[in-house]
């Protein structure tokens, strides 16, 4: 026998009984603790170990095996985590005021429109941010990332696809700011954001990042101007229990008269015959009508131009012609704005597009 390390159990082999290896004395010689608590030295020669107390060979192949792949594991966890996180451009030349930044950044920097994006939460302080990254589904919140910014870092919430904008334009960033010692004490940061999906098929939307070094939809949740209170105001803060401060600027959008009507991102569909505009038109003089329709119409376009959408279908119907000359000529006192007839399989003969333009090109 010639491999025994502390901790085993041996048998004598010129003598009945066994013991516990205790001690290394040399390469010839250990000692051994025996039934009765006593440890006498032994020469390794005579000692036999115990393989009914020993693991079988292919547990201990199936435990290491185990192990090796819980590190593997653990170690791309973490190689993935790692790549999620990346520093910040911090002296660009047009780099964005310190705050902190919700981020749409396309992976196609020459084809903005198509492929997929990344979310980004950026921290653009001096102070490390613990954050929780909530979206709204439905009447529901949903945690979808949590963890710890340092300081001048981004983080890749996730990659997302153009089908998926829809479900990650409304929510909510919540957020700490730490420190080891500071001169301010920084509020919670609690920023509700609210994006129009339409807003991500416009290439004037993607402007170039300073600290990201790239083309990207930029909403700023907070400056950190607007996060930081001296002693005095952080002291009466807590002692008056006054809750998290709001944002600097207003990231959830009211929603817009045109909304009712969207059938995709950026395009909405208006019926513009009467039944559909009044429940009674008793009493309503063709002329009457005429001017509820043209007034619906012009407060949809107007709608659908202030909350930049690209297309919007208006039902005009078959009729006589004079409702859609109408919305023609109204058309000419309008800028960035185009008409066309609608889709004939869709609507037949009785509908008209109408296709905004991108008041930046």
């Amino acid at each position: 026998m010639t491999n025994v390390n502390i901790g085993d159990k041996v048998n004598f082999l010129n003598a009945t009984g066994g013991g516990k290896v205790t001690k290394i004395i040399d390469s010839r010689m250990v000692m051994v603790e025996i039934e009765d608590g006593f440890e006498v030295p032994c020469m390794i020669s005579d000692l036999v170990l115990d393989y009914r107390s020993q693991p079988s060979r292919q547990q201990q192949i199936v435990d290491t095996v185990q192990q090796e792949i819980q590190e593997k594991q653990l170690l791309q966890q973490q190689q993935q985590e790692d790549a999620r996180h990346g520093g910040l451009r911090r002296f660009a030349k047009e780099a964005e005021k310190e705050g902190a930044y919700l981020a749409f950044v396309p992976h196609e920097q020459q084809w903005l429109l198509t492929g997929a994006l990344d979310v980004m939460l950026v921290n653009h302080t001096p102070y490390e941010m613990l954050y929780t990254f909530t979206i709204r589904e439905a009447d529901r919140y949903v945690n979808v990332d949590y963890g710890q910014l340092e300081k001048y870092e981004k983080v890749v919430v996730e990659t997302i696809s153009r089908e998926d904008l829809e479900y990650w334009c409304t929510g909510i960033v919540q957020a700490l700011f730490t420190a080891e010692s500071s001169d301010t004490m920084l509020l919670p940061l609690n920023a509700p954001f609210s994006i129009r999906a339409n807003r991500f098929f416009k290439e004037g939307s993607y402007q170039a990042s300073g600290v990201l070094g790239e083309k990207a939809v930029m909403v700023c949740l907070s400056e950190l101007v607007a996060l930081k209170h001296g002693d005095g105001d952080f002291n009466r803060i807590m002692k008056e229990g006054i809750g998290a401060q709001a944002p600097k600027k207003d990231l959830v959008m009211k929603e817009a008269p045109i909304d009712k009507h969207r059938t995709a991102p950026g395009e909405a569909t208006v019926d513009l015959h009467i039944g559909e505009l009044v429940d009674n038109i008793m009493g309503l003089s063709s002329h009457d009508m005429f001017k509820l329709q043209m007034d619906y119409f012009k407060k949809m376009l107007d709608s659908a131009i202030a909350a930049e959408y690209t297309k919007v279908t208006f039902i005009h119907g078959v009729g006589n012609g004079v409702l859609k000359n109408a919305i023609i000529e109204e058309l000419k006192h309008y800028k960035n704005v185009e008409n066309r007839m609608a889709s004939i399989a869709k609507f037949g003969v009785g509908a008209i597009d109408v296709v905004i333009k991108d008041k930046e090109k």
